[in-house]
């Protein structure tokens, strides 16, 4: 990913089928960053959400945010169902940016 700033969705999952967050940014490796490094408060630190299991860039924010609460609407099985069309081994798409495996 560039220096450019990207409005992206993405989804976080504590583990295979575990607890899911659903987020939006114009900065999806800096926001990795402080989910992982629990700086970012909240929901994600108190249950251990790191796992960068899917994401989607948009043209705007404004679409990203869209997206972003259409999904927060869904039922878990439809996310479920999104995250293995792409990715059916619930792998840490993050290392694809250079981040360290996390522990399983």
């Amino acid at each position: 990913m560039s220096a450019k700033l990207q409005p992206t969705v993405y989804l976080l999952a504590s583990q295979r089928n575990g607890t899911l967050y659903v987020g939006v940014t114009s900065d999806l490796i800096s926001r990795i960053t402080h989910h992982r490094n629990g700086t970012f408060r909240g929901f994600t630190a108190e249950y251990s959400v790191k796992r960068l299991v899917w994401f989607e860039c948009h043209a705007t924010m404004e679409a990203a945010i869209l997206r972003e609460k259409r999904i927060k609407r869904w039922r878990r099985a439809w996310k479920l169902e999104l995250i293995e069309a792409e990715n059916p081994q619930w792998c840490d798409l993050a290392e694809q940016f250079g981040f360290e495996t996390l522990p399983q």
